[in-house]
């Protein structure tokens, strides 16, 4: 087995046979083995990746998710039932082009690199989602010391010794890319287009994208604790100005009443710098509490595999009702 490709699967029934059907025509000599991992779709989804596994007979291996654990959650799930040498994780919509997985095998064979990430030409996804990558991006340069010109694209591909590192992680807060920073250096990424999304909408909300910064900020490094730290030396120093001003304003005369103006702007100022320090101990404190409780990261309802060579592989009936 050479090159195993994970596809996390949310609603598309009307994409991901295809996408799997062209797969297979492009690089069944590399020996491909793809593996597809359901969400907890609301359509079809399931079913058909079911019988992708069934006829593609060892080749694909269908992996049902309990309930919806978002995108990050549902790939570990998928890299946890990989065999190949190399590990490329793509969407399943054709924004990627399967024509392009050829070029970033090459790249990472090549050069040896532990993870290769695509660089899009000209992204096609709507601007709120180019600002959310954005910033996501600017948030990893900052607190995971990514390269600045480095883009964390969803389509990457990983070597067997990437793959391992990630899935030490067991916690219920993945973020693939961070635990990729985290456990290696040698990194190279190819330019590959960007095709418009063929049906549905992305499931990527704001909310989602809130979340998914969250999970960078305090699951992947210590910094914003030491940044409220220095809010509350510098709240600190303000203090000392303020009461200097006050003690000014006391032996000073003015029409207003001493000190007014400032007690009310240092109040609003420390109650709201207060709260933000709360909120962010508490998000941290949260997740430790999360992680003690045993989350769990995913819970596979069951794997259709279908191989002949390997009956174990899988688990429970091999058809999906509707």
């Amino acid at each position: 087995m050479l090159l195993s490709i994970v596809i996390p699967v949310y609603n598309s029934e009307e994409t991901i046979g295809r996408l799997v059907d062209r797969l297979f025509e492009l690089y069944s000599d590399e020996g491909l083995e793809v593996v597809v991992v359901d969400d907890s779709s609301r359509d079809n989804s399931a079913k058909i990746c079911a019988e992708l596994a069934q006829r593609f007979n060892g080749k694909v291996v269908f992996v049902q998710l309990a309930r919806n654990f978002g995108e990050h959650n549902a790939t570990m799930a998928g890299l946890a039932h990989t065999q190949g040498d190399y590990v490329l994780v793509m969407d399943d919509d054709f924004q990627n082009p399967p024509e392009t997985v050829a070029h970033l095998l090459q790249e990472i064979r090549g050069e040896e690199y532990d993870v290769v990430y695509s660089r899009y030409e000209d992204k096609r996804h709507r601007i709120w989602r180019n600002l959310g990558s954005w910033v996501n991006n600017l948030v990893a340069t900052f607190l995971l010391g990514k390269p600045y010109r480095l883009y964390l694209s969803s389509f990457k591909i990983m070597s067997r010794f990437s793959v391992d590192q990630v899935l030490r992680y067991q916690g219920p807060f993945p973020y693939i890319d961070g635990l990729l920073l985290q456990s290696v250096s040698k990194i190279g990424t190819v330019i590959v287009p960007h095709h418009d999304r063929r049906v549905g909408q992305s499931s990527y909300t704001l909310l989602r994208l809130l979340s998914l910064w969250l999970n960078v900020f305090t699951n992947f490094s210590v910094v914003p604790l030491r940044v409220a730290f220095v809010l509350g030396l510098l709240g600190y120093a303000t203090g000392i100005v303020v009461v200097g001003f006050l003690i000014y304003e006391r032996f000073s005369p003015s029409g207003l009443p001493a000190g007014f103006l400032m007690l009310m702007t240092t109040t609003i100022f420390f109650s709201s710098s207060m709260l933000v320090v709360v909120g962010l101990v508490g998000e941290y404190v949260g997740r430790v509490l999360l992680n003690l409780n045993g989350k769990p990261q995913f819970v596979v309802r069951r794997v259709v595999a279908n191989d002949p060579a390997n009956p174990d592989r899988s688990d429970g009936p091999q058809d999906v009702e509707e």
